[in-house]
């Protein structure tokens, strides 16, 4: 029996959001858990019918520092990232993994110190998918090659999607915002990156934001990389917002 599972519950019967989350009990619809600095929380889905889970994580204004894995089976991680982000507030960690043919468990890691903890979310229903025009516009990224996607102010968000033709999947994604300024930073392993490809909406607010794609993988693993905006600033975009002068704002 699973950590936090209730006697008489009957797995066969639970709907497609129900999950057994360690150290709570099952519930139908999942809130936010805190994950404390250095402690583990793990979700687990049993029903096949859960083909992709979204992960969502932040703090209160202060850095995250967390390890995501998928584990399907005893010793088998197909996916698993690290992830960094400076400011788990205003920059948010959104992230959709797949997870066909369950049982799954999605276990997520704090890693930072103690006083760094952060609140996870991890739910299967209303999955977030990637716009047409950013599965239209995926390009090749050869095997230890890098492409930077630079964004105007008016975008907030970004998608970004990467895939391969069922070869193992590795890469960096970071947001930069000036030079060598990583704002956020997630590192990333699929074994099969058609059959678990990656998707993620990653918060750019202010000016000056790149987003950079690296694959880290020999030249033998290319792969394709989609970025595009998600959420763009309508105020902005329509000539509005705050005059810059010198620098300066608010003259």
């Amino acid at each position: 029996a699973e950590t936090g599972q209730k006697a008489g519950w009957n797995p066969q019967l639970a709907s497609k959001n129900n999950l057994s989350v360690q150290g709570t009990t099952p519930t139908a619809t999942e809130t936010s858990v805190l994950v404390q600095g250095g402690s583990l929380r793990t979700w687990s889905y049993r029903s096949p019918l859960v083909e992709q889970v979204q992960v969502v994580l932040s703090t209160e204004g202060r850095p995250l520092d967390a390890d995501i894995e998928l584990w399907h089976g005893p010793d088998n991680t197909p996916c698993k990232m690290r992830v960094y982000v400076e400011n788990g507030q205003l920059r948010p960690f959104s992230a959709v993994i797949d997870t066909p043919r369950g049982p799954n468990t999605v276990a997520i890691r704090n890693i930072g110190q103690i006083e760094f903890p952060f609140a996870a979310d991890v739910y299967a229903n209303d999955v977030e998918d990637p716009s047409e025009e950013c599965i239209a516009s995926s390009a090749t990224i050869q095997g230890g090659a890098l492409r930077t996607y630079p964004f105007d102010t008016m975008v907030d968000s970004v998608e970004v999607l990467l895939k391969t033709d069922g070869r193992p999947l590795n890469a960096r994604i970071e947001l930069l915002q000036g030079p060598n300024n990583n704002k956020q930073v997630i590192e990333l392993y699929t074994e099969d990156g058609f059959d678990r490809p990656f998707f993620c909406i990653l918060e750019t607010p202010g000016s000056g934001n790149v987003v950079r794609i690296v694959n880290t993988a020999p030249v033998e693993f290319p792969m394709t990389a989609a970025v595009v905006p998600h959420s763009v600033n309508e105020e902005l975009a329509s000539g509005g917002g705050d005059v810059v002068i010198g620098g300066d704002i608010g003259w």
